[in-house]
Protein backbone atom coordinates (compact mmCIF):
# COMPACT_ATOMS: atom_id res chain seq x y z
CA UNK A 1 0.00 0.00 0.00
CA UNK A 2 2.81 2.44 0.86
CA UNK A 3 4.57 2.00 -2.47
CA UNK A 4 1.28 2.37 -4.37
CA UNK A 5 0.61 5.67 -2.65
CA UNK A 6 4.13 6.92 -3.27
CA UNK A 7 4.10 5.89 -6.93
CA UNK A 8 1.16 8.23 -7.56
CA UNK A 9 3.30 11.24 -6.69
CA UNK A 10 4.94 12.69 -9.80
CA UNK A 11 8.58 13.62 -9.89
CA UNK A 12 7.80 17.20 -10.78
CA UNK A 13 5.53 17.60 -7.74
CA UNK A 14 8.29 17.69 -5.14
CA UNK A 15 6.48 19.05 -2.14
CA UNK A 16 3.35 16.85 -2.08
CA UNK A 17 5.60 13.83 -2.45
CA UNK A 18 7.82 15.03 0.38
CA UNK A 19 5.13 15.57 2.96
CA UNK A 20 3.23 12.41 2.07
CA UNK A 21 6.37 10.30 2.27
CA UNK A 22 7.64 11.84 5.49
CA UNK A 23 4.21 11.54 7.08
CA UNK A 24 3.93 7.85 6.20
CA UNK A 25 7.53 6.91 6.94
CA UNK A 26 8.35 9.10 9.92
CA UNK A 27 5.30 9.35 12.13
CA UNK A 28 4.27 5.71 12.64
CA UNK A 29 7.74 4.43 13.55
CA UNK A 30 9.42 4.20 16.92
CA UNK A 31 13.10 5.09 17.26
CA UNK A 32 14.03 1.41 17.42
CA UNK A 33 12.45 0.73 14.00
CA UNK A 34 14.13 3.53 12.09
CA UNK A 35 16.96 2.80 9.67
CA UNK A 36 20.24 4.75 9.40
CA UNK A 37 21.28 6.58 6.29
CA UNK A 38 23.32 4.49 3.83
CA UNK A 39 25.87 5.70 1.32
CA UNK A 40 25.02 4.76 -2.26
CA UNK A 41 28.70 4.69 -3.22
CA UNK A 42 31.99 4.41 -1.34
CA UNK A 43 33.59 6.94 -3.67
CA UNK A 44 32.61 10.53 -4.47
CA UNK A 45 30.07 11.05 -7.25
CA UNK A 46 31.81 14.31 -8.15
CA UNK A 47 35.45 15.33 -7.64
CA UNK A 48 37.64 18.32 -8.54
CA UNK A 49 39.11 18.27 -12.03
CA UNK A 50 41.48 20.20 -14.27
CA UNK A 51 43.31 23.43 -13.43
CA UNK A 52 40.44 25.88 -13.83
CA UNK A 53 37.22 26.86 -12.09
CA UNK A 54 36.59 23.49 -10.38
CA UNK A 55 40.16 22.38 -9.71
CA UNK A 56 40.28 22.72 -5.92
CA UNK A 57 36.86 21.50 -4.82
CA UNK A 58 33.41 20.42 -5.99
CA UNK A 59 31.13 20.21 -2.96
CA UNK A 60 27.99 21.33 -1.09
CA UNK A 61 25.33 20.59 -3.73
CA UNK A 62 21.70 21.63 -4.10
CA UNK A 63 19.40 19.29 -6.06
CA UNK A 64 15.93 19.48 -7.58
CA UNK A 65 13.73 17.71 -10.12
CA UNK A 66 13.54 19.47 -13.51
CA UNK A 67 11.81 17.98 -16.57
CA UNK A 68 12.12 14.47 -15.17
CA UNK A 69 15.83 14.72 -14.42
CA UNK A 70 17.78 15.43 -11.27
CA UNK A 71 19.59 18.76 -11.57
CA UNK A 72 22.44 19.53 -9.23
CA UNK A 73 23.95 22.96 -8.64
CA UNK A 74 27.21 22.58 -6.78
CA UNK A 75 29.90 24.80 -5.36
CA UNK A 76 33.08 24.66 -7.44
CA UNK A 77 36.26 26.26 -6.16
CA UNK A 78 39.40 27.16 -8.08
CA UNK A 79 42.97 27.22 -6.76
CA UNK A 80 42.64 30.90 -5.85
CA UNK A 81 39.75 30.13 -3.49
CA UNK A 82 37.01 31.68 -5.65
CA UNK A 83 33.72 29.76 -5.80
CA UNK A 84 31.25 29.43 -8.66
CA UNK A 85 28.19 27.22 -9.18
CA UNK A 86 28.39 24.34 -11.59
CA UNK A 87 25.48 22.52 -13.21
CA UNK A 88 25.05 18.77 -13.63
CA UNK A 89 22.07 16.52 -14.41
CA UNK A 90 21.30 12.84 -13.96
CA UNK A 91 18.74 10.17 -14.73
CA UNK A 92 19.66 7.88 -11.81
CA UNK A 93 20.86 10.26 -9.10
CA UNK A 94 24.41 8.89 -9.07
CA UNK A 95 25.90 9.44 -12.54
CA UNK A 96 25.87 13.12 -13.53
CA UNK A 97 26.69 14.96 -16.74
CA UNK A 98 28.32 18.32 -16.06
CA UNK A 99 28.25 21.51 -18.08
CA UNK A 100 31.68 22.64 -19.17
CA UNK A 101 31.25 26.12 -17.68
CA UNK A 102 29.65 27.42 -14.49
CA UNK A 103 26.08 28.72 -14.64
CA UNK A 104 26.54 31.24 -11.81
CA UNK A 105 29.74 33.21 -11.20
CA UNK A 106 30.70 36.13 -8.93
CA UNK A 107 29.76 39.50 -10.35
CA UNK A 108 28.71 41.88 -7.58
CA UNK A 109 30.99 43.64 -5.11
CA UNK A 110 29.72 41.46 -2.29
CA UNK A 111 30.84 38.37 -4.27
CA UNK A 112 34.20 39.68 -5.45
CA UNK A 113 37.19 37.29 -5.06
CA UNK A 114 35.46 34.92 -2.63
CA UNK A 115 32.58 34.07 -4.92
CA UNK A 116 29.17 32.42 -4.70
CA UNK A 117 28.89 29.54 -2.26
CA UNK A 118 26.69 26.81 -0.81
CA UNK A 119 23.44 26.85 -2.83
CA UNK A 120 19.95 25.80 -1.72
CA UNK A 121 17.18 25.36 -4.28
CA UNK A 122 13.40 25.48 -4.01
CA UNK A 123 10.68 25.87 -6.64
CA UNK A 124 7.74 28.14 -5.83
CA UNK A 125 5.22 28.67 -8.59
CA UNK A 126 7.06 28.78 -11.90
CA UNK A 127 10.32 30.13 -10.45
CA UNK A 128 13.36 28.45 -8.95
CA UNK A 129 14.73 30.29 -5.93
CA UNK A 130 18.43 30.00 -5.23
CA UNK A 131 19.78 31.08 -1.87
CA UNK A 132 23.54 31.29 -1.67
CA UNK A 133 26.37 32.91 0.24
CA UNK A 134 28.01 35.92 -1.37
CA UNK A 135 31.59 36.14 -0.10
CA UNK A 136 34.12 38.88 -0.89
CA UNK A 137 36.97 37.62 1.32
CA UNK A 138 35.76 40.03 4.00
CA UNK A 139 32.04 39.41 4.58
CA UNK A 140 29.74 36.47 3.91
CA UNK A 141 26.09 37.39 3.34
CA UNK A 142 22.92 35.49 2.49
CA UNK A 143 21.79 36.28 -1.06
CA UNK A 144 19.05 35.32 -3.54
CA UNK A 145 18.75 34.69 -7.28
CA UNK A 146 15.82 33.40 -9.37
CA UNK A 147 15.51 31.43 -12.60
CA UNK A 148 13.00 29.64 -14.81
CA UNK A 149 15.46 27.12 -16.25
CA UNK A 150 18.23 26.69 -13.59
CA UNK A 151 20.78 28.05 -16.07
CA UNK A 152 20.00 31.75 -16.51
CA UNK A 153 19.82 33.59 -13.19
CA UNK A 154 18.61 37.01 -12.04
CA UNK A 155 20.18 38.31 -8.86
CA UNK A 156 17.76 39.68 -6.25
CA UNK A 157 20.42 40.99 -3.89
CA UNK A 158 21.41 40.44 -0.27
CA UNK A 159 18.55 39.06 1.83
CA UNK A 160 20.08 39.39 5.29
CA UNK A 161 23.05 41.77 5.61
CA UNK A 162 25.97 40.72 7.80
CA UNK A 163 26.39 42.19 11.29
CA UNK A 164 22.71 43.09 11.62
CA UNK A 165 19.66 41.52 13.23
CA UNK A 166 18.01 40.83 16.56
CA UNK A 167 20.82 38.56 17.74
CA UNK A 168 23.22 38.07 14.83
CA UNK A 169 26.52 39.92 15.16
CA UNK A 170 28.43 38.28 12.29
CA UNK A 171 27.93 36.74 8.88
CA UNK A 172 24.65 35.42 7.47
CA UNK A 173 24.45 32.22 5.44
CA UNK A 174 22.52 29.09 4.50
CA UNK A 175 19.00 30.26 3.71
CA UNK A 176 16.55 27.32 3.70
CA UNK A 177 13.16 28.46 2.39
CA UNK A 178 9.95 26.53 3.03
CA UNK A 179 8.14 26.06 -0.29
CA UNK A 180 4.65 26.43 1.20
CA UNK A 181 3.20 29.42 2.97
CA UNK A 182 2.13 29.35 6.62
CA UNK A 183 -0.40 31.97 7.73
CA UNK A 184 -0.02 33.64 4.34
CA UNK A 185 3.73 34.16 4.65
CA UNK A 186 6.94 32.59 3.39
CA UNK A 187 9.41 31.32 6.00
CA UNK A 188 13.17 30.83 5.94
CA UNK A 189 15.65 29.28 8.36
CA UNK A 190 19.18 30.70 8.20
CA UNK A 191 22.54 30.82 9.98
CA UNK A 192 23.74 33.73 12.07
CA UNK A 193 26.52 34.26 14.62
CA UNK A 194 26.21 35.24 18.28
CA UNK A 195 28.71 37.42 20.19
CA UNK A 196 30.33 34.23 21.54
CA UNK A 197 31.20 33.32 17.92
CA UNK A 198 28.92 30.28 17.82
CA UNK A 199 26.73 29.82 14.75
CA UNK A 200 23.04 29.10 15.28
CA UNK A 201 19.78 29.03 13.32
CA UNK A 202 17.39 31.96 13.02
CA UNK A 203 13.98 32.36 11.39
CA UNK A 204 12.54 35.09 9.15
CA UNK A 205 9.31 35.62 7.22
CA UNK A 206 8.45 37.43 4.00
CA UNK A 207 5.53 38.42 1.82
CA UNK A 208 7.51 38.52 -1.43
CA UNK A 209 10.58 36.26 -0.89
CA UNK A 210 12.87 39.27 -1.29
CA UNK A 211 12.25 41.38 1.82
CA UNK A 212 12.58 39.44 5.07
CA UNK A 213 11.73 40.20 8.70
CA UNK A 214 13.14 38.32 11.67
CA UNK A 215 10.50 36.33 13.49
CA UNK A 216 12.23 35.93 16.87
CA UNK A 217 14.59 37.74 19.22
CA UNK A 218 16.78 34.67 19.74
CA UNK A 219 17.84 31.63 17.65
CA UNK A 220 15.11 29.05 17.05
CA UNK A 221 17.64 26.19 16.97
CA UNK A 222 20.50 26.98 19.35
CA UNK A 223 23.71 25.10 19.93
CA UNK A 224 23.90 22.40 22.61
CA UNK A 225 27.11 22.39 24.70
CA UNK A 226 28.74 19.00 24.89
CA UNK A 227 26.82 17.59 21.91
CA UNK A 228 27.58 17.05 18.23
CA UNK A 229 26.14 20.52 17.53
CA UNK A 230 27.92 22.48 20.26
CA UNK A 231 29.66 25.00 17.98
CA UNK A 232 27.70 25.25 14.70
CA UNK A 233 24.00 24.69 13.93
CA UNK A 234 23.36 25.36 10.24
CA UNK A 235 20.38 24.67 7.95
CA UNK A 236 20.73 21.91 5.38
CA UNK A 237 18.29 21.48 2.46
CA UNK A 238 15.04 23.48 2.27
CA UNK A 239 12.65 22.33 5.02
CA UNK A 240 9.58 20.24 4.25
CA UNK A 241 6.05 20.88 5.51
CA UNK A 242 4.39 17.65 6.65
CA UNK A 243 1.20 16.90 8.60
CA UNK A 244 3.43 16.23 11.61
CA UNK A 245 5.47 19.41 11.39
CA UNK A 246 8.21 21.24 9.48
CA UNK A 247 11.14 18.86 8.97
CA UNK A 248 14.55 20.55 8.81
CA UNK A 249 17.75 18.59 8.20
CA UNK A 250 20.63 20.55 9.71
CA UNK A 251 24.42 20.42 9.85
CA UNK A 252 26.01 20.52 13.27
CA UNK A 253 29.64 20.92 14.30
CA UNK A 254 31.19 20.19 17.68
CA UNK A 255 33.99 22.11 19.39
CA UNK A 256 36.54 20.33 17.17
CA UNK A 257 34.61 21.37 14.04
CA UNK A 258 33.63 17.83 13.10
CA UNK A 259 30.45 18.21 11.04
CA UNK A 260 27.59 15.74 11.43
CA UNK A 261 23.91 15.78 10.48
CA UNK A 262 20.85 16.26 12.70
CA UNK A 263 17.07 16.46 12.31
CA UNK A 264 14.77 19.12 13.78
CA UNK A 265 10.98 19.35 13.51
CA UNK A 266 9.06 22.57 14.10
CA UNK A 267 5.34 23.06 14.66
CA UNK A 268 3.50 23.45 11.35
CA UNK A 269 1.39 26.31 12.76
CA UNK A 270 4.34 28.03 14.46
CA UNK A 271 7.64 27.68 12.54
CA UNK A 272 9.55 28.97 15.58
CA UNK A 273 8.32 26.25 17.94
CA UNK A 274 10.67 23.26 18.13
CA UNK A 275 8.86 19.96 18.79
CA UNK A 276 11.62 17.41 18.07
CA UNK A 277 15.41 17.32 17.76
CA UNK A 278 17.96 14.55 17.24
CA UNK A 279 19.74 13.42 20.37
CA UNK A 280 22.43 11.82 18.21
CA UNK A 281 23.58 12.59 14.66
CA UNK A 282 22.00 10.63 11.81
CA UNK A 283 25.06 10.93 9.57
CA UNK A 284 28.77 11.48 10.24
CA UNK A 285 32.18 11.42 8.47
CA UNK A 286 33.39 7.85 7.99
CA UNK A 287 35.14 7.49 4.64
CA UNK A 288 38.64 8.77 3.93
CA UNK A 289 37.44 11.47 1.50
CA UNK A 290 34.96 12.73 4.10
CA UNK A 291 37.78 13.06 6.63
CA UNK A 292 40.59 14.38 4.42
CA UNK A 293 40.18 17.28 2.00
CA UNK A 294 40.29 21.07 2.01
CA UNK A 295 38.70 21.06 5.48
CA UNK A 296 38.80 17.75 7.40
CA UNK A 297 36.00 15.75 8.99
CA UNK A 298 32.94 17.16 7.25
CA UNK A 299 29.74 15.76 5.86
CA UNK A 300 27.55 18.72 4.91
CA UNK A 301 24.06 17.93 3.59
CA UNK A 302 22.47 20.52 1.28
CA UNK A 303 20.40 18.48 -1.18
CA UNK A 304 17.29 16.33 -0.61
CA UNK A 305 15.15 14.49 -3.16
CA UNK A 306 12.34 11.94 -2.94
CA UNK A 307 12.11 8.92 -5.23
CA UNK A 308 9.56 6.07 -5.31
CA UNK A 309 10.55 4.42 -2.04
CA UNK A 310 13.53 6.33 -0.71
CA UNK A 311 15.14 9.71 -0.17
CA UNK A 312 18.39 10.79 -1.78
CA UNK A 313 20.59 13.05 0.35
CA UNK A 314 23.45 14.91 -1.31
CA UNK A 315 26.36 16.20 0.71
CA UNK A 316 29.80 17.73 0.56
CA UNK A 317 32.73 15.72 1.91
CA UNK A 318 35.67 17.56 3.52
CA UNK A 319 34.90 20.68 1.45
CA UNK A 320 36.22 18.91 -1.64
CA UNK A 321 33.92 16.15 -2.89
CA UNK A 322 30.24 15.28 -3.34
CA UNK A 323 28.58 12.12 -2.09
CA UNK A 324 25.04 10.73 -1.95
CA UNK A 325 23.29 8.74 0.75
CA UNK A 326 19.85 7.17 0.88
CA UNK A 327 17.23 6.57 3.53
CA UNK A 328 13.66 5.33 3.76
CA UNK A 329 13.03 7.93 6.47
CA UNK A 330 14.49 11.21 7.66
CA UNK A 331 14.66 10.55 11.38
CA UNK A 332 17.46 9.52 13.73
CA UNK A 333 18.49 5.93 14.19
Amino acid sequence: MLLKLLSKCGRESNIPFFWLTIFLLFLPLSAAELQPWKRLTKVPILSPTGTGWESAGTFNPAVIWHHGKIVKLYRAQDNEGTSRLGYAESNDGVHFRQKAQPVFSPKEEYENDGGVEDPRLVKIGSLYYLTYTGYNKKDAQLCLATSRDLVHWERRGILLPAYTGNWNTGWTKSGAILAEKIHGRHWMYWLGTLPDQTDQIGLSFSDDLVHWVEATKTPVLPRRPGRFDSRVVEPGPPPVLTPGGIVLIYNGADDDFVYRTGIAIFDREDPSKLIYRSEQPVFAPELEWEKVGQVPNIVFVEGLLAEKDRFLLYYGGADKYIGVATSTNLSPK
